[in-house]
């Protein structure tokens, strides 16, 4: 029981949203009238029809989190997870339910949370560290480290008003996580600043994590969760959907956002005039293929995938490069290759007709997950794209798990490919040999 930090059970919130017409500037009468009427009003119960006013952002949440657990907590706008967040921060209270928080909590939920706009960066940190209950030898001891890290020297007096909004979260972020809170929170903070900026945040939260503290830490950025994280937690509409290893929740998450994708296998236009492009050529197809031609949208992992995109040129004379795109569901671009490394037409003019590319892509080569494709038509002489169709069609790799023994289950990397390794041996070690790594005899040169 003492190594739980965070235990929430039941937890509910509910808020009341305005419907209708925007509700009109009360005068001294109405607030009169409305106070004479109040005691008599009918009061609706939480299942009344009254109630359609009434939105729950979190119902009957339940979990707990151990000391030291890095936990990422994911879902789409409006699924509850800032309002978590808050009621963990105590900024609002649960509609229902209960949480209990054993530690110090610091919290960055918004730019700049807890900040006092008419004090200056000095003085805003020696507020923060206060109301986390630090002492003041405790913030001198970590001020010029948070300093340093928010890039701010030159500011630090000046009133945080005047501060721009990558100035603020810097400042923001530097205090929440230099100020040695038991419990760190932290909400889509890192969305704002520069990029290096971010990768700074990113780098001092993996710290964060290797020092025993506990983490909840709400991102869209997936790759961060998988990295920073070894436990998840799916919200849905306010409700858990799912919790289980950071690895497992991601792909489920990523597995269902995908899942209404207007992305099959095949995309086919007949109609020449509404076909994708423009008057010099419009694309036919775009298929994913198995090596015997026929349409796909799963295969096996150590099975090849054909990428066939078929176009009309109608404009003679015309030197055209297709090029595919290749992008998992995390958004990442795998991969990209174009028709001009081995296409005869390369530099020459396209005969007006009917044109199949294809691309082949290996068998062992992709890993686990859908991957979608982007097709483009570029005319070549002036680089110029005459169609693109994004993530027009996808595939589903899957590791079916009776023909790779010794490689089956998740691996990670956007690729996964079966590489040929070689082991040999260069030389035998007897006892005098030092086993340091220091021999004491010169090495033995194979080859000529």
């Amino acid at each position: 029981m003492d190594d739980i930090a965070i235990r929430v059970e039941g937890l509910s919130k509910r808020y009341r949203i305005q419907q209708g017409a925007r509700a009109r500037y009360g005068t001294l009468r109405d607030a009169l009238v409305e106070a004479v009427r109040a005691p008599f009003r009918r009061r609706s119960s939480p299942g009344s029809a009254g109630n359609d006013s009434c939105i729950w952002a979190l119902k009957d949440v339940s979990f707990e989190v151990k000391r030291g657990e890095v936990v990422g907590i994911i879902g789409r706008n409006g699924a509850g997870k800032t309002t978590l967040l808050k009621i963990l921060s105590r900024i609002t209270e649960p509609t229902e339910g209960w949480a209990e928080v054993r530690g110090r909590v610091g919290s960055l939920l918004e730019v700049g949370t807890g900040f006092h706009p008419e004090l200056t960066g000095r003085e805003n940190i020696y507020l923060n560290g206060a109301i986390l209950g630090m002492r003041k030898a405790e913030i001198d001891r970590k001020f010029d480290e948070i300093v340093a890290f928010a890039e701010i020297e030159k500011f630090i007096d000046t009133p945080v008003k005047f501060y721009s909004s990558g100035m603020y979260v810097r400042l923001a972020f530097a205090v929440a996580a230099h100020l040695d809170p038991e419990i760190l929170l932290v909400d889509e903070v890192l969305a704002v600043g520069d990029a290096a900026f971010q990768k700074k945040c990113l780098g001092k939260m993996g710290k964060v994590a290797t020092e025993g503290r506990t983490v909840l830490f709400v991102s869209h950025n997936m790759m961060a969760i998988k990295s920073l994280c070894r436990w998840g937690i799916l919200l849905s509409n306010g409700k858990k959907v799912l919790s289980g290893s950071a690895e497992e929740v991601v792909r489920f998450y990523l597995d269902i956002f995908n899942a209404g994708v207007d992305a099959p296998s095949e995309r086919v236009w007949l109609n020449p005039q509404n076909a994708p492009g423009d008057k010099t050529a419009r694309i036919h197809a775009v298929r994913i293929l198995d090596v015997n031609g026929n349409s796909i949208h799963q295969v096996d992992i150590t099975s090849p995938v054909v990428i066939e995109i078929r176009y009309w040129v109608f404009k003679p004379d015309t030197p055209l490069n297709v090029s595919i795109s290749l992008f998992n569901t995390e958004d990442v671009h795998v991969l990209a290759s174009a028709s001009i490394t081995d296409s005869e037409w390369f530099g020459r003019p396209h005969p007006r007709g009917l044109y199949v590319s294809r691309c082949f892509v290996p068998g062992s080569f992709l890993n686990q997950g859908r991957y979608f494709v982007t097709a483009l038509l570029v005319q070549t002489e002036r680089s110029r794209i005459v169609a693109q169709l994004d993530k027009i069609v996808s595939i589903d790799v899957i590791d079916l798990g009776d023909t790779r023994k010794g490689y089956l289950g998740y691996w990670g990397g956007v690729v996964r490919p079966l590489l040929k390794w070689e082991t040999t041996k260069l030389e035998v070690l007897n006892e005098a040999s030092d086993i340091h790594g220091e021999a004491n005899h010169e090495p033995t040169i194979f080859g000529h």
